[in-house]
């Protein structure tokens, strides 16, 4: 396993997912891994859970069985405003926060809204990684996204599930060479994630890591190769 940090991983709290948290963390240590964050799918997914979930993760121990655990939310845009689900008062006390376009939560826009809901969340202070930008149902133009992710210091992800066959987002790798080389030509720091609902997925990167051999991109701009690296981007803002 060449990276073992995990930015982007689901309990069976968030509705459509399959393992207790224990049991991620368990199948974590077994693999090796040395953090992981939980990033539970905010309110608005159908299913999964509400405020008073994510205000209570300060109970939870963040190490346990030798593994270190980012506990944080997915959240859904839910306009081209880049308006989310969860309030700043919550936001600002989670380690991690993702957010997503996701196709329970918002009707895709033209390719400019698209795009302005992306570049919106990337303005709030408090998230920290833009999720699987890559999706073709969500037509957006990548160069002002990469250039606002430099901007406001903030993660574009490549995930792993995207790429997968059987997968839900459309016409993902293609997408996804776009960022990629534009995250190269303007030094645009990434983050790998393997998007696990099910414990054994967790750091599964065998296809994201097959496309930056292939596009032969720069391991300093992976947040998940070095820990420092990607605690700049989780604590700058907070």
């Amino acid at each position: 396993m060449k990276y073992s940090i995990d930015t982007h991983t689901h309990s069976i709290v968030s509705g459509h997912a399959y393992n207790t948290i224990d049991e991620m963390t368990r199948e974590a240590a077994d693999k090796g891994v040395s953090h992981f964050a939980l990033t539970e799918h905010a309110p608005k997914m159908p299913g999964s859970c509400n405020e008073l979930y994510f205000y209570n993760l300060k109970v939870l121990k963040h190490e346990k069985y030798g593994v270190n655990r980012l506990f944080g939310a997915e959240l859904n845009i839910m306009d081209f405003n880049g308006r989310v689900d969860l309030p700043e008062h919550i936001l600002r006390h989670l380690d991690i926060v993702i957010a997503s376009l996701h196709s329970p939560c918002i009707i895709a826009g033209t390719r400019e809204q698209n795009t302005n809901a992306l570049i919106e969340a990337i303005k709030n202070p408090y998230i920290n990684i833009i999720g699987h930008p890559d999706d073709s149902r969500y037509p957006v133009d990548f160069e002002p996204i990469v250039l606002a992710a430099k901007q406001y210091h903030t993660l574009l992800e490549l995930n792993n599930t995207s790429l997968k066959p059987t997968g839900p987002r459309v016409n993902a790798k293609v997408n996804d060479i776009e960022m990629l080389e534009l995250c190269k030509k303007h030094n645009v720091c990434i983050s790998l994630a393997s998007d696990a609902h099910i414990a054994e997925s967790i750091c599964d990167f065998e296809l994201v890591e097959g496309l930056l051999e292939e596009l032969d991109f720069p391991e300093r701009l992976v947040a998940n190769a070095d820990y420092e690296l990607l605690e700049s981007y989780l604590n700058y803002k907070k």
